[in-house]
């Protein structure tokens, strides 16, 4: 097992997008990539287990049931997996299955949380027939070690499972989608997980569960900031918010400061005023149409071969292929 460790982002970089994004004019914000420590994503996993939470049930499904047919098209030639983003990688077990009924499979995940890369490296132990190499790396930077250590006739199968495409805005989307488009050749393949417009309570109550799970995740990024950035945040004076926004759908997180306070970020060079109701919106989760993503996959340099919903969550898994 190779695990080739490139930092994160460092502690300056961390510093310039919290001071960039809590002192900006109008809407306090942070990147909601920071949300994924390794805290976080051991939180995150939790999140997972919620019955309010059935988008990764739904991914699941799709992935388990439909793994043979997904890489189907694919094993005519070596197939080389980069996944960004894998956490532990347990839904990603089901396609590589599949390709290893075929052929011997390099498999690459690009993680941040060193953690999760070990998980992940345990989970794919399993598997035989499947050689791993974990890079912790940003995802555009993984992809591009991947692209750039092929074999010539090696074909890419990128995944971006999950929904965290939602994370980006739609046209920040389709420029993300480019972006990976660039570091693939033509007839290479990109997996993508798109969660649907569904009921609204449903939606909140998977961003807002009842026993807390997803305001501690939320107010973790308090905590980071606390440790890595020697912050003063006081967690108690926060509370989780989930909201949905009807006319841009998508589901918004805050954390809403509880009174009026000052905030000292000694590693950000800043202090920051909180009124009493103000917010720091910290992700956004933007839901699709299914008949929307052949659209979006055309405008990134895709073309959509196939689709799988499920129907019991409303969620999709969208098999491009790069043109």
């Amino acid at each position: 097992m190779l695990i080739e460790t490139i930092a994160q982002r460092s502690i300056s970089d961390f510093a310039a997008d919290v001071r960039a994004g809590l002192t900006k004019q109008g809407q306090k914000e942070l990147a909601s990539n920071y949300l994924y420590d390794d805290v976080g994503s051991a939180l995150f996993d939790a999140i997972t287990l919620l019955p309010e939470y059935g988008l990764y049930r739904a991914d699941e499904r799709i992935l388990r049931q439909h793994a043979a047919e997904i890489v189907r098209p694919l094993v005519s030639a070596p197939v080389v997996v980069a996944e960004l983003g894998s956490g532990s990688g347990k839904k990603t077990h089901w396609i590589l299955e599949a390709l290893a009924r075929h052929q011997h499979t390099a498999y690459y995940p690009i993680e941040i949380s060193a953690a999760a890369l070990d998980q992940c490296a345990k989970e794919m132990n399993q598997l035989d027939r499947i050689s791993f190499a974990g890079l912790q790396r940003g995802y555009l930077d993984g992809l591009s070690f991947v692209t750039a250590n092929r074999q010539g006739h090696d074909r890419l199968l990128a995944l971006f499972l999950g929904s965290t495409i939602g994370n980006f805005d739609r046209q920040a989307a389709v420029e993300f989608l480019f972006e990976i488009r660039r570091r693939l050749l033509q007839g290479d393949a990109l997996l993508l997980g798109t969660d649907l417009v569904k009921p609204v309570e449903l939606l909140l109550a998977a961003y807002d569960d009842p026993t807390g799970v997803t305001a501690s995740f939320n107010l973790n990024l308090l905590a980071r900031i606390n440790r890595e950035l020697g912050a003063d945040f006081d967690l108690s004076a926060f509370r989780h918010l989930a909201r949905y926004d009807e006319i841009e759908r998508r589901v918004e997180m805050h954390l809403v400061s509880q009174r009026e306070q000052l905030v000292t970020i000694p590693a950000a060079d800043c202090s920051v005023q909180f009124k009493c109701g103000e917010t720091i919106w910290t992700e956004s989760s933007h839901k699709y149409r299914a008949d929307e993503i052949r659209q979006v996959a055309q405008r990134a340099g895709f073309r959509l071969e196939a689709q799988w919903v499920d129907e019991e969550w409303l969620f999709a898994e969208n098999l491009l292929t790069a043109v």
